[in-house]
C-alpha cells in the first residue's frame, strides 16, 4: 500500500479520535444569554455592509420587518453562499471538512447561538451532542463559522435579544446574482437561459432552487417560478425576502407559483421552518496518483 493511500485512511481516523477526546474536555465559555430568551432565526442570504464593506450574513427573524446582519469573513461568506446555492466543491473545503469530521465521529451539531456582542465583536457558540449522550457540549465559536456549519448540518440558529438590537443598526447592500432563503424556500434570479432550459412562462418572478419544510409538504419543488407573494411580484430574490418580511404579524404568507405547466397557491407560516441537513455530495472518482 502506498504512503498516500495509508494517509487517506489514517488521517480522517486520527482527526475523529482527536475530536472525540477533545469533546471530553470542557471547552470555552458559558452562554452569555438565557436560551429561553433567544430568538430562532433563518439564514436568508449574504450581503455587504455598506459600500465596499465587509460581508454580512442576513438572518430572518419571524414577525420582524428587519433582517439581522452579522459580520462574517470572506471565507465564511463563500461557504454560506455555496450552501444556499447547493454547490458542492470538488474536494471538501474547511467548513465541509469539519462537518464531515463531526458526522464521522458520530457527533451532531444541534444548535448554534449568537449570544453576545462585546466591543463590536459578535460571539457565538456551537451546541454538539455525541451519539448516546444526553448532555450537550457547548464550544465557543465565531458566529460566522458556526452559521456556515449550521447550514450544512441542518442545525437551528438562535440569537440573543441584545445581539438582535445591536445588529439592526448595521446597514447593508445586496449582492448581484443574489440567492435568498425565506420560509424554507431558496430563490435565485430567473435568467433567460434558465427560463428556456426549464420552459418557464414569460412572467416576472424568481426561480425556486431549493425547498424545505412545509413548502415541500405542500408540493412545491425546485424549478418552480414563484411569481407572487401576498399579491405582489418578487422581481428579485431580495424583493422576495422583503415581501415575506412585510407579511402582517400573525398572518400566513400567501404565495402563487408556476410548476409543471400549472399555477398553484400556497399559504405558509412565517415561523422559521425546522432545519434539515444539506444533501451530501457523492464521492468523486479520482484518477490514481492525482491529488485534488
Amino acid at each position: 500500500m502506498s504512503i498516500s493511500a495509508i494517509a487517506r485512511i489514517t488521517v480522517p481516523a486520527v482527526i475523529g479520535l482527536t475530536l472525540l477526546a477533545w469533546l471530553h474536555v470542557a471547552v470555552g465559555r458559558e452562554l452569555a444569554a438565557d436560551i429561553d430568551d433567544m430568538v430562532e432565526v433563518e439564514i436568508a442570504t449574504v450581503a455587504i455592509a455598506g459600500p465596499a464593506g465587509p460581508p454580512v450574513v442576513l438572518l430572518r427573524e419571524p414577525g420582524a420587518r428587519e433582517v439581522i446582519p452579522i459580520f462574517i469573513g470572506i471565507t465564511e461568506a463563500q461557504a454560506i453562499i455555496r450552501g444556499l446555492r447547493g454547490d458542492q466543491p470538488r474536494r471538501p473545503m474547511t467548513h465541509e471538512l469539519l462537518g464531515d469530521v463531526l458526522a464521522g465521529a458520530e457527533v451532531r451539531l444541534e444548535r448554534v447561538y449568537v449570544d453576545a456582542i462585546v466591543d463590536n465583536v459578535f460571539l457565538g457558540m456551537l451546541e454538539l451532542r455525541r451519539k448516546g449522550d444526553d448532555t450537550p457540549i457547548r464550544i465557543d465559536s465565531r458566529p460566522s463559522d458556526a452559521i456556515a456549519l449550521a447550514l450544512k448540518a441542518g442545525a437551528s440558529i438562535h440569537v440573543a435579544p441584545q445581539v438582535l438590537e445591536a445588529a439592526r443598526q448595521i446597514e447593508y447592500e445586496g449582492l448581484e446574482e443574489q440567492v435568498v432563503t425565506a420560509l424554507g424556500i431558496t430563490v435565485a434570479p430567473a435568467t433567460d437561459d434558465l427560463r428556456d432550459a426549464l420552459e418557464l412562462p414569460d412572467q416576472d418572478g424568481v426561480l425556486v432552487s431549493d425547498v424545505r419544510g412545509p413548502a415541500v409538504d405542500a408540493g412545491m419543488e425546485p424549478g418552480a417560478l414563484l411569481f407572487e407573494v401576498n399579491g405582489r411580484t418578487p422581481g428579485t430574490p431580495m424583493i422576495f425576502l422583503e415581501l415575506v418580511r412585510d407579511t402582517p404579524e400573525g398572518e400566513d404568507a400567501h404565495l402563487r407559483y408556476w410548476q409543471a405547466g400549472e399555477e398553484h397557491e400556497l399559504e405558509l407560516s412565517t415561523k422559521v421552518p425546522s432545519p434539515s441537513p444539506r444533501a451530501q455530495p457523492q464521492p468523486r472518482q479520482e484518477e490514481p496518483g492525482v491529488e485534488t
